[in-house]
Protein backbone atom coordinates (compact mmCIF):
# COMPACT_ATOMS: atom_id res chain seq x y z
CA UNK A 1 0.00 0.00 0.00
CA UNK A 2 1.53 3.19 -0.83
CA UNK A 3 1.79 6.09 1.55
CA UNK A 4 -0.93 8.45 -0.09
CA UNK A 5 -3.62 5.41 0.12
CA UNK A 6 -2.74 5.01 4.25
CA UNK A 7 -2.94 8.87 4.24
CA UNK A 8 -6.37 8.54 2.82
CA UNK A 9 -7.54 5.53 5.13
CA UNK A 10 -6.29 6.62 7.93
CA UNK A 11 -7.98 10.03 7.21
CA UNK A 12 -11.25 8.60 6.38
CA UNK A 13 -11.49 6.55 9.16
CA UNK A 14 -11.03 9.74 11.48
CA UNK A 15 -13.66 11.56 10.12
CA UNK A 16 -16.00 8.17 9.99
CA UNK A 17 -14.89 7.94 13.58
CA UNK A 18 -15.43 11.56 14.39
CA UNK A 19 -18.98 12.04 12.46
CA UNK A 20 -20.21 8.91 14.52
CA UNK A 21 -19.38 10.51 17.50
CA UNK A 22 -21.02 13.54 16.55
CA UNK A 23 -24.08 11.88 15.65
CA UNK A 24 -23.77 10.62 18.75
CA UNK A 25 -23.87 13.50 21.05
CA UNK A 26 -26.35 14.94 19.36
CA UNK A 27 -29.09 12.19 19.14
CA UNK A 28 -28.18 11.33 22.39
CA UNK A 29 -28.82 14.59 24.19
CA UNK A 30 -32.18 14.79 22.92
CA UNK A 31 -32.82 11.34 24.12
CA UNK A 32 -31.12 12.28 27.56
CA UNK A 33 -33.25 14.75 28.08
CA UNK A 34 -36.49 12.97 27.62
CA UNK A 35 -35.38 10.48 29.94
CA UNK A 36 -34.39 13.30 32.72
CA UNK A 37 -37.36 15.24 32.20
CA UNK A 38 -40.52 14.62 34.58
CA UNK A 39 -42.57 17.55 32.46
CA UNK A 40 -46.25 16.33 32.45
CA UNK A 41 -48.30 17.08 29.14
CA UNK A 42 -51.79 18.39 29.92
CA UNK A 43 -54.79 18.71 27.10
CA UNK A 44 -56.53 21.73 26.12
CA UNK A 45 -59.46 22.11 23.37
CA UNK A 46 -60.19 25.58 21.82
CA UNK A 47 -62.59 26.20 18.95
CA UNK A 48 -59.52 28.66 17.31
CA UNK A 49 -55.63 28.44 17.79
CA UNK A 50 -54.70 30.58 14.68
CA UNK A 51 -51.21 31.47 14.95
CA UNK A 52 -50.46 29.44 17.67
CA UNK A 53 -47.65 27.46 16.45
CA UNK A 54 -46.38 24.27 17.90
CA UNK A 55 -43.20 25.02 20.40
CA UNK A 56 -44.96 28.69 21.11
CA UNK A 57 -44.47 29.18 24.87
CA UNK A 58 -46.65 28.83 27.96
CA UNK A 59 -47.06 31.18 30.39
CA UNK A 60 -48.70 31.44 34.14
CA UNK A 61 -47.88 34.74 35.78
CA UNK A 62 -45.82 36.18 32.64
CA UNK A 63 -43.05 33.30 33.11
CA UNK A 64 -42.32 30.79 30.64
CA UNK A 65 -43.96 27.27 32.63
CA UNK A 66 -43.88 24.98 29.54
CA UNK A 67 -44.28 24.70 25.53
CA UNK A 68 -46.75 23.79 23.02
CA UNK A 69 -45.83 20.07 22.32
CA UNK A 70 -48.57 19.39 19.72
CA UNK A 71 -52.13 20.21 18.07
CA UNK A 72 -54.82 17.95 16.12
CA UNK A 73 -58.25 18.23 15.36
CA UNK A 74 -60.66 15.96 16.80
CA UNK A 75 -63.88 14.90 15.08
CA UNK A 76 -65.75 17.31 15.89
CA UNK A 77 -62.73 19.69 14.17
CA UNK A 78 -61.92 21.72 16.79
CA UNK A 79 -57.92 21.92 18.11
CA UNK A 80 -56.96 20.23 20.42
CA UNK A 81 -53.28 21.37 22.04
CA UNK A 82 -51.35 19.38 23.95
CA UNK A 83 -49.26 21.69 26.59
CA UNK A 84 -45.81 20.58 28.26
CA UNK A 85 -45.46 22.22 31.60
CA UNK A 86 -42.49 21.99 34.09
CA UNK A 87 -42.64 19.38 36.69
CA UNK A 88 -41.95 21.77 39.40
CA UNK A 89 -45.28 23.78 38.50
CA UNK A 90 -48.55 22.07 39.76
CA UNK A 91 -51.55 23.17 38.18
CA UNK A 92 -54.86 23.41 39.97
CA UNK A 93 -57.68 21.13 38.23
CA UNK A 94 -59.34 24.07 37.51
CA UNK A 95 -57.09 25.45 36.03
CA UNK A 96 -58.12 28.78 32.67
CA UNK A 97 -56.00 28.58 29.67
CA UNK A 98 -56.53 31.32 26.45
CA UNK A 99 -54.53 32.31 23.83
CA UNK A 100 -52.99 35.75 23.74
CA UNK A 101 -50.56 37.47 21.16
CA UNK A 102 -47.35 39.12 21.96
CA UNK A 103 -48.59 42.90 20.69
CA UNK A 104 -51.12 43.61 17.77
CA UNK A 105 -49.39 41.35 15.71
CA UNK A 106 -47.08 39.79 17.45
CA UNK A 107 -46.74 35.99 17.56
CA UNK A 108 -49.39 33.82 20.09
CA UNK A 109 -48.62 32.31 23.35
CA UNK A 110 -50.60 30.15 25.86
CA UNK A 111 -51.55 31.91 29.25
CA UNK A 112 -52.80 30.01 32.25
CA UNK A 113 -54.58 30.94 35.28
CA UNK A 114 -54.46 28.64 37.65
CA UNK A 115 -57.38 28.15 40.03
CA UNK A 116 -58.17 27.52 43.75
CA UNK A 117 -58.88 24.13 43.77
CA UNK A 118 -56.63 21.89 46.38
CA UNK A 119 -55.97 18.55 43.94
CA UNK A 120 -53.57 19.00 41.06
CA UNK A 121 -53.35 17.94 37.46
CA UNK A 122 -51.53 15.11 36.02
CA UNK A 123 -50.29 14.07 33.11
CA UNK A 124 -53.27 13.56 30.28
CA UNK A 125 -55.32 15.69 32.25
CA UNK A 126 -57.82 18.25 30.10
CA UNK A 127 -57.95 21.55 30.88
CA UNK A 128 -62.03 22.44 30.74
CA UNK A 129 -61.83 25.87 30.64
CA UNK A 130 -60.42 27.37 27.22
CA UNK A 131 -60.61 30.82 25.87
CA UNK A 132 -59.89 30.82 21.77
CA UNK A 133 -57.44 32.85 20.11
CA UNK A 134 -58.19 36.68 19.23
CA UNK A 135 -58.53 37.42 15.74
CA UNK A 136 -56.74 40.87 15.04
CA UNK A 137 -58.26 41.38 11.95
CA UNK A 138 -62.12 40.87 13.08
CA UNK A 139 -61.50 42.90 16.05
CA UNK A 140 -60.08 45.80 14.00
CA UNK A 141 -63.28 45.08 11.45
CA UNK A 142 -65.94 45.21 14.72
CA UNK A 143 -63.96 48.32 16.26
CA UNK A 144 -64.54 50.06 12.61
CA UNK A 145 -68.35 49.09 12.08
CA UNK A 146 -69.13 50.56 15.61
CA UNK A 147 -67.16 53.29 14.67
CA UNK A 148 -69.33 54.25 10.86
CA UNK A 149 -72.30 53.40 13.27
CA UNK A 150 -72.09 55.93 15.85
CA UNK A 151 -70.81 58.03 13.61
CA UNK A 152 -74.62 57.31 11.37
CA UNK A 153 -76.03 57.86 14.49
CA UNK A 154 -74.94 61.03 15.81
CA UNK A 155 -74.81 62.93 12.00
CA UNK A 156 -77.77 61.38 10.27
CA UNK A 157 -75.29 59.82 7.15
CA UNK A 158 -73.02 57.54 6.45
Amino acid sequence: MSPNAKEITVGGQAFLALALLLGFLYGGRELTARAASNDYLVIATFNRVDGLAVGAPVRLAGIQVGTVDGQYLDVYYRAVTTLKIDADVKLPTDTSVAIHTDGLFGTKYVVLEPGGDEEFMGDGDEINFTQDAVIVAELLELIIAQGKANRKRRTGKE
